[in-house]
């Protein structure tokens, strides 16, 4: 039965069906009918002919003026739905299977029903690729979020990295394992005494996707292209020179140490793209970019991302063959997870077997690097410009009882950016009557507070709303997404950071050109947050760069400029025919070069 044909009788169902009295005819007129189809009363007869002949309906013509037609529908609007939904995502089609939903869905539970069988259609499968060659090893992956930008001078966000961490390379990489720089791209670096100079040496024979060999000119296209008026300038913050030495050879000096230099160099956004972006326009390339990465990205919807194994890969060629991962739509979200059973994390409602058929799964628990926390806007007018207001909201907003009224996987209250830390901090009492006072003397004229967040923290939002009301303090909830205008227009706003690559995240929180810290701090404290930074670069120990950097987060949490909320961890099942996977990256997701399915490989 063709997609079209069962599309047509959801049509006219939808606008003629009586569900009270389902299989018996309905009386109806061609006119009503060419309408409902925008089509002409010709064509519309061809379309009642095609539905007889599909058995999907009873056509019977009015005899004589003034008769009407009757139509009788024979099959159940959900189950038609239900199978074009699953048609259309089988075949890869997911943005219209969710339109289609979203379209005729309405009085039925055909949506539920989709996202269940979805549930089994994500996960690892072979595919025959109709050239005789071998199966093709593929894992459909759903995620809840578009991706925002893959370009290594303005990623940002966590998803975003780990899509460019699958399709770029560094020149070196933080192994979490043994806590140490490794080499990458680079298999030899040195730095001078002062930390002022570093030379890195590149491998021999890298290729990128279309074929053509890693130089040094390469390197600082990438490192000049941060030094533009990009959101990750801050990652050459004290370079004065980026000089290739020899078709091998990268040298980088400084104007101010840096002593970790090497640890910047693992990030995301130090990700090596070709020079002069491989003779193409900016939006030509970013559309199918090209790296030296383990996966290249074959296309990209605003509902499907397609990468394929590099075979050239420099280090050793992905398990998988093919990766597809399927954005869902955001209407759906409330019913889905951001994995599947068979890489399961289990939140949001995601239908899961887990258990249910007897098998051992896996389990992977794992806390996030990192905290969620609320940031106030200095460069706005309000209440909270008074220390006394954000010291009196601090207490207002006591962690231990979001974390007991909401759980989830929010674990424990958050003193820092890291949990260590955290976890050794004893929570200090409040009394109701230190409230008080500190409102008091904030003088608070009862304007409504404005907190702008991310959708995925509009559960906690709405708790803060409403335990600051408890106190007489108004707050409107603005849900943001990813736009920073309106974070910015925002009295303060609940965020996360992941610190994916430790004390050089903590630096990106305050630097980065889009992150709150640089949108919401005054002049006066972004300066000596600076200042601060440049102090821990230069220090000679890892302690004493801890202690500079623990300066910063004391004065911020200190004066209440920052509240700290909580940690939160990842929740993982895993299907017992997954192989390759020990436990989540620092991202908090599974690393899809390393990936392989025991079952496939046995049939």
């Amino acid at each position: 039965m063709q997609v079209q044909t069962i599309e047509r009788y959801l049509i006219l169902y939808d606008r003629f069906a009586d569900i009270r009295l389902a299989g018996s005819p309905m009386e109806v007129t061609m006119e009503e009918l060419s309408d409902a189809l925008f089509c002409s009363k010709r064509n519309t007869r061809l379309i009642l002919q095609r539905l007889e002949e599909e058995g999907l309906i009873d056509w019977l013509p009015g005899r004589g003026r003034g008769h009407r037609s009757r139509m009788v529908f024979h099959k159940d609007k959900k189950e038609c739905l239900l199978a074009l939904a699953c048609n259309r995502a089988e075949s890869g089609d997911y943005k219209t299977a969710f339109e289609l939903l979203g379209t005729y869905g309405d009085g039925t539970d055909a949506k539920e029903k989709f996202l269940v069988w979805l549930d089994g259609h994500f996960g690892y499968r072979q595919e025959e690729r109709g050239d005789g060659s071998d199966p093709c090893d593929t894992l459909v992956y759903p995620i809840v979020q578009q991706v925002v930008s893959i370009d290594p001078a303005d990623v940002n966000y966590s998803f975003d990295s780990h899509l460019l961490r699958q399709l770029f390379d560094r020149l070196l990489q933080f192994d979490e394992r043994s806590g140490k720089i490794v080499a990458g791209l680079a298999y030899h670096w040195t730095s001078s005494s002062d930390a002022m100079e570093w030379t890195f040496f590149l491998r021999k024979g890298v290729l990128f996707h279309d074929g053509r060999e890693l130089s040094a000119t390469d390197v600082v296209y990438s490192f000049e292209r941060l030094l533009g008026d990009t959101k990750n300038r801050w990652l050459m913050r004290g370079v004065s020179e980026i000089t290739a030495l020899s078709r091998l050879v990268v040298r980088i000096r400084l104007h101010k140490p840096n002593r970790i230099l090497d640890r910047f160099m693992c990030t995301a956004a130090a990700s090596i793209i070709p020079a002069e972006l491989a003779g193409q326009q900016e939006e030509t390339f970013w559309h199918r970019p090209v790296g030296t990465g383990p996966f290249r990205l074959v296309s990209s919807t605003s509902h499907r991302i397609r990468l394929e194994a590099f075979s050239g890969y420099y280090q050793s060629r992905p398990h998988l063959d093919r990766v597809d991962l399927v954005v869902v739509p955001e209407d759906f979200r409330s019913d889905a997870a951001d994995a599947p059973d068979v890489i399961h994390t289990n939140k949001a409602g995601w239908p899961s077997n887990n258990g249910a058929s007897g098998e051992d799964w896996q389990s992977i628990e794992q806390l996030c690097g990192g905290c969620t926390m609320l940031s106030w806007n200095f460069n706005r007018k309000g209440a909270h410009q008074s220390e006394a207001f954000r010291q009196a909201v601090r207490m207002i907003l006591n962690p231990i009882d979001l974390i007991e009224e909401l759980g989830g996987d929010r674990v424990f209250p958050a003193f820092g950016f890291r949990r260590e830390a955290s976890q050794r901090h004893i929570a200090q009492p409040f009394s109701t009557e230190n409230v008080r006072a500190a409102l008091r003397h904030a003088g608070c004229d009862g304007s409504p507070m404005r907190i702008a967040v991310h959708e995925k923290y509009e559960t906690d939002a709405r708790w803060i709303a409403d335990r600051l009301q408890q106190w007489g303090i108004r707050a409107e909830v603005i849900i943001s997404g990813t736009c920073l205008d309106r974070v910015v227009e925002a009295d303060c706003t609940m965020f996360g950071i992941v610190l994916a690559e430790d004390e050089v995240c903590e630096i990106e929180a305050y630097e980065h050109g889009s992150c709150v810290m640089q949108s919401y701090m005054d002049a006066d404290r972004l300066g000596w947050i600076s200042e601060r930074i440049d102090d821990a670069l230069a220090a000679e120990s890892e302690e004493l760069r801890r202690g500079v950097l623990q300066q910063i987060e004391g004065r911020l949490r200190d004066e209440a400029s920052v509240l700290f909320l909580t940690h939160r961890k990842h929740n993982t099942y895993l299907h017992p025919s997954v192989r390759g996977v020990s436990k989540l990256n620092s991202l908090g997701w599974v690393d899809f070069k390393d990936v392989w399915l025991e079952q496939l490989r046995l049939q």
